[in-house]
């Protein structure tokens, strides 16, 4: 058994898990609506809200933090509409809808959206 271990692997190394991460969460920011694997979604969710719940905070440190993650469209997107959509709720920024089985493969699909 594996205990305290968190987070999926999706087969690849830290630095490819990390940009898998980076690029689904500037596409979620940018288009607000995704299409992607299940354990994809559920592990974006985690990542992004923690993103968000940075960007509210609406100072210089987070304004920079949120700018060395993602791209700069996607982070003046962040910080000037969606931090102040979700100024009053804490957490829970996305939901993940389940579509089904993808055709090539039978992966588990889902939608992941913001709120």
């Amino acid at each position: 058994m594996k205990h305290k271990i968190k987070g999926r692997q999706f087969k690849r190394n830290k630095s490819q898990r990390k940009a898998l991460l980076k690029h689904l969460t500037e596409a979620l920011v940018l288009h607000e609506k995704i299409t992607t694997t299940t354990a994809k979604a559920k592990e974006l969710s985690v990542y992004a809200e923690k993103l968000i719940t940075t960007a509210k905070k609406q100072n210089l440190s987070s304004a920079k933090a949120v700018h060395d993650i993602l791209a700069d469209e996607a982070a003046k997107k962040m910080i000037n509409d969606i931090s102040k959509k979700y100024k009053s709720r804490n957490g829970g920024y996305t939901r993940i809808i389940k579509v089904g089985e993808r055709k090539g493969d039978v992966a588990e699909m889902s939608i992941i959206e913001l709120v």
